[in-house]
């Protein structure tokens, strides 16, 4: 009770941004969605349904971890947390035959602390922000899971904006933190300070976040090469339509989301 209680101060405290800015970002979805470049992928990525999908999520991350920690790897199996309330679960799949190319958690802070949170405390900034953490990030390797590992984080910022979050929180160890701080995420604490992880197994990790509603300015005036990929591609491949696997009822925070959240 007392953390949907936070919830509820959280979504107060966003009420007024929310008003004055709705107007002008669904105007901006709805241009996009009509003018903007529409591409079509070999895989499709939405957020999983039934326990089936939980094994092929499995199955990638056993894949993707077995190629730097082969002994964590093949303790993976469906962990109680994808089931959680306030949790969605990726998982990416080929078109041709339906294998599993790519996953990633998304943790929001609605109920629970973050996973983070067990290992450092989060300055006050954050702290009293609502949050969301993706973890557990495998992608297929070659080509076909590089282009699934941008498409995966182009789901984690919308699924944040449908879910009005206000900052992505990633934890990341050397040398995948370069990839995230070349998607402008930022250091929460020291500048490339990497801090030992107790819920993973003392490993360092760097902690950064990125603002989620500053994300598309922030692109555009970086002159970032994925801009366009980002804000302007419309990928009718990527579904973020909300699924419990809880069997708890969990509220909708932005209805109508699910049907504009995709024309960016």
């Amino acid at each position: 009770m007392e953390q949907l209680n936070k919830a509820g101060q959280n979504s107060v405290f966003h009420s007024e941004r929310i008003e004055h800015d709705e107007r002008a970002e669904r105007l901006e979805r709805a241009v996009v969605h009509a003018q903007g470049k529409r591409e079509s992928l070999p895989f499709t990525i939405r957020i999983v349904r039934e326990n089936a999908d939980l094994e092929k999520v499995v199955e990638i991350r056993r894949m993707a971890y077995g190629r730097h920690l082969p002994a964590f790897a093949q303790k993976l199996g469906i962990e109680e947390c994808d089931r959680d309330p306030g949790v969605a679960v990726l998982l990416a799949e080929s078109k041709l035959d339906g294998e599993p190319l790519g996953t990633m958690r998304i943790q929001t802070n609605e109920y629970a602390p973050l996973a983070v949170e067990q290992s450092v405390r989060l300055p006050d900034w954050l702290a009293g922000s609502r949050l969301a953490e993706a973890t557990r990030l495998g992608v297929a390797g070659g080509g076909v899971g590089r282009v699934v590992k941008v498409m995966l984080c182009k789901a984690l910022w919308l699924y944040c904006e449908q879910q009005l979050v206000d900052y992505m929180v990633i934890t990341a160890r050397s040398p995948l933190d370069k990839e995230y701080e070349g998607m402008l995420f930022e250091d929460v604490f020291g500048e490339r300070e990497f801090l030992p992880m107790s819920h993973v197994g003392g490993l360092p990790h760097r902690v950064l976040a990125k603002d989620v509603m500053a994300a598309r300015r922030r692109w555009k005036e970086a002159k970032h090469p994925l801009f366009q990929f980002m804000v302007h591609t419309y990928h009718p491949d990527l579904d973020l339509r909300m699924s419990d696997l809880s069997f708890r009822q969990e509220p909708v925070r932005c209805p109508e989301a699910p049907q504009i959240a995709y024309g960016r």
